[in-house]
């Protein structure tokens, strides 16, 4: 019987381009449970396959908490269904922050984009320009509030 392949920290930690300490940390946060030999962490194919989950996952701008929750359900399991059915509602709350996130940002810009003509016109002497500027930002700031 072939041994399965194992790896060492420092293997993961290059692979995967972070560092030590933030396996350690998945390690803590029961997201990777490595062997020990003596001192050392030993980790199966299985703990490298969350590690890579778990990296998409914060990518993704998932909570540890999410991400764990994903990868339970999927251990052991031969029906995928109800894990992709759990994927599929994170991701939709995950893309919902995210479009409100956007429109935010959006939203300062504009406001930004006033202030710097309001600044522009009073540094230029350009009082009208000032002026058209602050009643374009009260109106949105009253129109927002």
């Amino acid at each position: 019987m072939k041994a399965e392949q194992t790896y060492t920290i420092t293997e993961l930690a290059r692979e995967f381009a972070i560092t030590s300490r933030a396996i350690r940390f998945y390690e803590d946060q029961g997201l990777l449970q490595p062997a020990r030999v003596g001192r050392a962490r030993v980790y199966s194919r299985a703990d490298r396959t969350r590690l890579k989950l778990t990296l998409r996952g914060r990518r993704l701008g998932l909570s540890l908490a999410e991400i764990r929750e994903l990868i339970d359900m999927y251990d052991g399991v031969h029906n995928a269904a109800p894990q992709l059915q759990r994927l599929l509602k994170v991701l939709a709350e995950r893309r919902a922050a995210l479009e409100q996130q956007r429109e935010d940002i959006v939203a300062v810009l504009a406001e930004i984009d006033m202030l710097e003509r309001q600044c522009a016109g009073l540094l230029g002497n350009d009082a009208e320009g000032a002026a058209a500027a602050r009643a374009e930002l009260d109106k949105r700031m009253l129109g927002n509030a």
